[in-house]
C-alpha cells in the first residue's frame, strides 16, 4: 500500500505547463375542501400497493448526464486513510463518509502512479462532500498536478478560505504563474508574513516566486528569493534538496558555473543522505497485497 502523500507538493521551476438539494418536502395530502383525503397513488413496481400522493410528487430525479465516480477496489477501505483525515469526514453520514473516505485513499494511492485517475477520485469525493476543506484541498492539489491551474488555484483559495491556512499557498502562486501571471504570483505571495511559515512552506513558496522572478527575466532576483535561511549548505532537511537544485539551476541561468556545480553537487549529497539506497544487509522485504486498479482509459471504456 502506497504511503499517504502529504498533501503538499513541490512547485514546478520550469514555466507552465449552493447547498445540496434536501429530500423532499412538503405535507401529506391533508383534507380537502370538502373533507376528503386525497386519493392515494398506486405503486406499479410492487404490484399496485397504495402510497401517498405526495410520496410521488418528491421522487428523487435520476440525472443521465451526471458523471460516474471512478471504481473503487473492495481493498481499499476508509483504514486506509490517515486518521487525521478522516475525523474531518465526521459531520457527513456514514455512508457519505465511507465512501468518500475511499476515494481520497485512491487519491493517495494514485497520485504519483497516475494523477489523472487521483483527480477523477477526488472530483468523485468533492461531489459528496463539497462542503469539507481537506475535500477541496484535494481537488486543488490533484487539478494542480494534471495541469488544470485554473481549477487549482479555485480549489485552493477555496481551501485558503476555509482554513485561513497558507500551507498551499506556494501551490497557489505556482497556479498563477501556470496561467501566466507571474506579477499576480508576486504579488500573492507578498500578501503573507514568511516568517511566520512552516520551513517547508517556505522553502516551497521561495521557489515558485523565483520562478515568477524568471518568467519575467529578472533573473537576479530569482537568485534572491532563493537566498532565504534555510539555503544552508551545513544542515539538510527534506526541503533542502529541492531549493539547493533551485539555487544551482538559477546560478547556472545567470552564468555562475562554478557555484552552479557546488550547490548541485550539495543537492545531490543532500539527497543520498535523506534517502540511501538500500543494501543488501539492510534490505527489508515486504510482502504487500496486489490491488487490480483500472486505468483510466480501461475505466472511462465502460462507460
Amino acid at each position: 500500500m502506497a504511503e499517504r502523500n502529504d498533501r503538499g507538493g513541490k512547485p514546478r521551476r520550469e514555466g507552465p505547463a449552493g447547498r445540496p438539494d434536501r429530500a423532499g418536502g412538503g405535507r401529506p395530502g391533508g383534507r380537502s375542501d370538502r373533507g376528503d383525503r386525497a386519493r392515494p397513488a398506486r405503486d406499479s413496481r410492487d404490484g399496485g400497493a397504495e402510497r401517498p400522493a405526495w410520496q410521488t410528487r418528491v421522487a428523487p430525479k435520476v440525472r443521465a448526464d451526471k458523471p460516474k465516480s471512478p471504481p473503487i477496489p473492495e481493498e481499499i477501505t476508509p483504514a486506509d486513510l490517515q486518521m487525521p483525515v478522516r475525523v474531518q469526514l465526521k459531520t457527513l453520514s456514514a455512508e457519505n463518509a465511507e465512501m468518500t473516505a475511499r476515494h481520497l485513499a485512491m487519491v493517495d494511492l494514485l497520485i504519483e502512479q497516475d494523477p489523472e485517475l487521483a483527480h477523477q477520485h477526488a472530483l468523485a469525493a468533492a461531489a459528496r462532500a463539497g462542503r469539507i476543506a481537506i475535500v477541496r484541498e484535494t481537488v486543488g492539489i490533484t487539478a494542480y498536478r494534471t495541469g488544470d491551474f485554473a481549477l487549482a488555484l479555485r480549489e485552493l483559495l477555496t481551501h485558503r478560505r476555509m482554513t485561513a491556512s497558507n500551507d498551499q499557498l506556494p501551490l497557489i502562486v505556482d497556479s498563477e504563474r501556470g496561467l501566466g501571471r507571474p506579477e499576480r504570483a508576486l504579488e500573492l505571495a507578498r500578501s503573507v508574513d514568511k516568517g511566520a511559515l512552516k520551513p517547508e512552506v517556505r522553502v516551497n513558496l521561495a521557489i515558485a516566486t523565483s520562478g515568477a522572478r524568471l518568467d519575467l527575466g529578472q533573473n537576479d532576483l530569482a537568485l534572491a528569493e532563493l537566498e532565504i535561511k534555510e539555503l544552508d549548505a551545513s544542515r539538510v532537511f527534506d526541503y533542502s534538496p529541492p531549493l539547493f537544485w533551485a539555487y544551482a539551476d538559477t546560478l547556472e541561468i545567470l552564468g555562475r558555473e562554478a557555484e552552479a556545480k557546488k550547490w548541485s553537487a550539495l543537492a545531490e549529497r543532500a539527497e543520498k543522505a535523506l534517502f540511501p539506497e538500500a543494501t543488501g544487509e539492510d534490505e527489508e522485504v515486504a510482502i504487500l497485497e496486489e490491488i487490480e486498479i483500472p486505468s483510466m482509459k480501461e475505466w472511462k471504456s465502460r462507460d
